[in-house]
């Protein structure tokens, strides 16, 4: 037993589990995969990062006993930044935008951090979450240590060193496609960097929600959007330092019906209920299956979990105010518009994927 204990919680962070997600496998013939960043102790992908960041900030001497660790987020970095840096003895500030769900909300205070909410507004503005953030850490350099996990490249290392290795050693290193969100491009910048060193012709396609511009990105170089989503922390407008160290081969967008109608099917299909992020990711991997045809291993990331967006994910009232459909599990409709929607420029890549 004593090989199993841990001296507090950051020990629990990583070697997750990768689970088969049956329903959408038998629907496609592919063995599509799941990996369980929500048995992270936070509950979340961000977990990784968090640790990573604050490790490497106490090695380097940025971050000294008795500073407070600040961090603008979505919620899920600042959730697993409270666990990390609490269980390590620092106090926390998290700059928030008012209007996230309001369970993130919660588990920051829970895992005892200070919540600071700010008004939402564009990046360009001082008072957003982002530069909010900034600049208190500015203001106070002795009191505060600034995250900056957009920038922070100790965020591309805790996947490229942890993530990306566990899963080629689950998977044997037999995987045709790993599909992935980017938020701050941590995750599909270290995890897609690992990968390709050590699997030949391993594919790495980024899943886009409306209103962000990294699909744009992929393929002209420019972030340019159309639309909202009801995901949070997923999707950008600028380049920033991780996802810039990101080796994608194609990148799609997909609309907030698809994420809904997909959460809701693995979720009476496989008892698996996941958040907006991880629902994109297996939309992602579902559109993969379709189009790349059967026999393929397809992975994504199950990066958070559902109860922190039951308030809007699983919540009928409030997909019916963004006029989705909350009782929508026609899951062959959707991969009839999968199989019907290829590109040629998709089509001629998914084919040199698998050949």
């Amino acid at each position: 037993m004593d090989s199993l204990k841990v001296n507090h919680l950051t020990g629990l962070i990583g070697n997750t589990p990768i689970v088969r997600i049956n329903s959408l496998s038998r629907l496609t013939g592919c063995e599509i995969l799941g990996k369980c960043e929500t048995m992270n102790p936070g509950g979340s992908v961000k977990d990784r990062a968090a640790l990573q960041m604050i490790t490497d900030a106490v090695d380097s001497g940025k971050l000294k006993p008795g500073m407070t660790i600040v961090e603008g987020t979505a919620g899920n970095t600042g959730i697993g930044l409270a666990l990390v840096g609490r269980s390590l003895g620092y106090e926390v500030l998290v700059v928030m935008p008012k209007g996230q769900a309001f369970e993130k909300e919660r588990l920051v205070t829970l895992y005892g951090a200070e919540l600071k909410l700010v008004d939402p507004c564009p990046f360009s503005n001082p008072n957003h979450f982002y530069h909010t953030a900034r600049q208190i850490a500015e203001n106070e350099p002795d009191k505060y240590w600034w995250a900056n996990q957009f920038e922070n490249l100790s965020n591309f290392r805790a996947h490229y060193s942890k993530t990306g290795p566990e899963i080629y050693n689950q998977t044997g290193g037999f995987l045709d496609f790993f599909v992935s969100v980017s938020g701050t491009g941590g995750t599909i910048a270290g995890v897609s960097n690992y990968l390709k060193e050590k699997i030949p012709g391993i594919k790495i396609l980024l899943a886009d929600p409306e209103g962000s511009g990294s699909c744009s990105y992929v393929h002209t170089g420019k972030f340019e959007n159309e639309g909202s989503s009801i995901t949070e922390g997923i999707g950008i407008m600028r380049l920033v330092e991780n996802f810039g160290q990101a080796k994608i081969d194609d990148a799609f967008t997909l609309p907030d019906q698809d994420i809904v109608t997909v959460a809701n099917y693995v979720r009476k299909n496989d008892n698996i209920v996941v958040g907006s992020s991880s629902a994109l990711n297996l939309a992602g991997a579902l559109k993969t299956a379709v189009e790349c045809g059967p026999g393929k291993r397809i992975l994504t990331m199950i990066c958070d979990s559902g109860e922190r967006a039951y308030s809007k994910l699983y919540n009928p009232e409030f997909l019916e105010s963004k006029e989705l459909d909350p009782g929508n599990l026609n899951i062959e409709a959707l991969i009839e518009k999968y199989n019907h929607g290829k590109s040629v420029g998709n089509r001629n890549n998914l084919a040199a994927a698998t050949t």
